[in-house]
């Protein structure tokens, strides 16, 4: 009968074989953002705040600079919205947008290894990963206006003018 680890245990062990220190702020962070996948900052801070009162935004974007930098976390950036960071790493996933509330949904690679997306003509470039960002309606929000159409992005990320 096995044991079930605990999110810091698996923190702990993540930290570890990284090569970094565990600590209460590392620890913290990545039990937020297993409860909370895509979180920005803000949303961040405010469920670590829950545990450590006293940790700073700025001590925040420390950790979440080194976990990133460690490969323990991804950092994404949809364009028009504050960065936002998952535990879910190294298999190049894409993510879906909605264009109306801003929630974010994974979307796996179509087609075989990273990188899912081959380029007509790489210029060179060893390429590592592509990054594709859907835009569109979520469930709630086509729901809530059956008739509007989801409308094309611009490139901020919010939906174009009417």
């Amino acid at each position: 009968m096995g044991m079930e680890m605990t999110v810091s245990q698996e923190g702990a062990a993540m930290l570890r074989a990284a090569g970094l220190r565990v600590t209460q702020q590392r620890l913290a962070t990545i039990a937020a953002l297993a409860e909370r996948p895509h979180a920005d900052t803000e949303d961040v801070h405010r469920a670590v705040r829950a545990t450590l009162p006293t940790i700073t935004v700025q001590s925040l974007y420390v950790v979440l600079a080194a976990l990133t930098e460690a490969g323990l976390i991804r950092r994404i950036e949809p364009a028009g919205s504050p960065a936002r960071y998952e535990l879910r790493t190294g298999d190049n996933h894409h993510h879906v947008v909605c264009t109306r509330c801003g929630a974010i949904a994974d979307v796996d690679c179509a087609v075989g290894h990273a990188p899912c997306l081959t380029p007509s003509h790489d210029h060179g470039f060893a390429i590592a990963s592509a990054e594709v960002t859907y835009w569109g309606l979520c469930p709630t929000c086509a729901r809530t206006d059956p008739d509007a159409a989801p409308g094309p992005a611009t490139p901020s990320g919010t939906p174009a003018p009417a």
